[in-house]
């Protein structure tokens, strides 16, 4: 099968692989669209992991053989694919600090070499304890919306830890795929959202996403500026989907006492950045 083989920094070969074997509690998913994550492309970018590897964890596809041992799947089922999965029994579960769970720390998706999703090849092995992370594709739903179902996850996941209550202010700084995400979902969840991105082209984009107000973010005051736009002298919680420190030093002044700061890019190791400590002690904000 052909493949996109992560070969060194910034390194990408189209190859010929091997199609992968599956176990007996195994399936093999022939891929029919996989998402771009950042995730990955910092991979590439940076070097953080080493090769050779198949990228690509934002998966959908057909099921084309399923081990013997599978009874809840069949050949045939269109399906979207999680990567990560936790065990729901562990210590870190039972906190629900799911990702921090050992076995969802572990890729239970492959196409060949250290599992790394493998949605970059034209078959992917999905293992046995990823296999509650298989969901169908209803009849009504295309591929590329099957694709989006890992990416909305973790942003669910990410919305269900803010201590939200219905039109709390909210902040989303950047509208990238991910920041329409977070727009749209606590749209949906009653929340009064701002969006801010330094792209002209993005602000009809959040309009139609559900924010209430939008803005063109690196404007002069522009914390001056949010709370003219919201009437308001604070936010109840800012969302941090772009790598700044600027946004966030902006959202951990605008944001009220007792208040959340989500951080959803800094995901780069060894980067530090300044934080007044006194705004997390003293006026209680997450």
């Amino acid at each position: 099968m052909t493949a996109v083989v992560y070969r060194g920094i910034n390194d990408l070969r189209v190859e010929t692989v091997p199609t992968p074997r599956i176990r007996h509690d195994e399936l093999l998913v022939k891929v029919a669209v996989c998402g771009v994550c950042p995730t990955d492309i910092k991979k590439i970018h940076y070097g953080t992991v080493p090769p050779p590897r198949i990228f690509g964890h934002e998966t959908a596809g057909t099921i084309v053989r399923a081990g013997a041992s599978v009874t809840q799947f069949r050949v045939g089922d269109r399906v979207a694919l999680h990567h990560h999965v936790p065990c729901l029994d562990c210590h870190m579960c039972r906190h629900r600090a799911f990702a921090q769970c050992a076995q969802y720390r572990r890729t239970g998706i492959t196409a060949g070499f250290d599992p790394a999703g493998g949605g970059y090849a034209e078959y992917v092995r999905v293992m046995s304890f990823v296999l509650p992370g298989v969901v169908r594709i209803p009849a009504r739903n295309t591929f590329e919306e099957g694709a989006l179902l890992e990416p909305v996850n973790t942003v669910l996941k990410a919305v269900n830890r803010l201590t939200l209550l219905p039109r709390d202010t909210v902040w989303v700084v950047g509208q990238g795929p991910i920041g329409l995400m977070f727009t749209r979902l606590l749209a949906l969840r009653g929340s009064n959202v701002l969006a801010t991105d330094l792209l002209e082209s993005r602000l009809a984009l959040e309009k139609q996403f559900g924010a209430r107000w939008t803005l063109k973010a690196g404007l002069p005051d522009l914390a001056g500026k949010i709370r003219r736009l919201t009437g308001k002298d604070y936010l109840d919680a800012a969302v941090i989907t772009a790598a700044s420190d600027d946004a966030l030093e902006e959202a951990q002044g605008l944001v009220r006492s007792g208040g959340q700061v989500l951080l959803f890019a800094h995901t780069r190791r060894g980067i530090r950045s300044e934080l007044d400590l006194s705004s997390v002690c003293v006026d209680e904000k997450d």
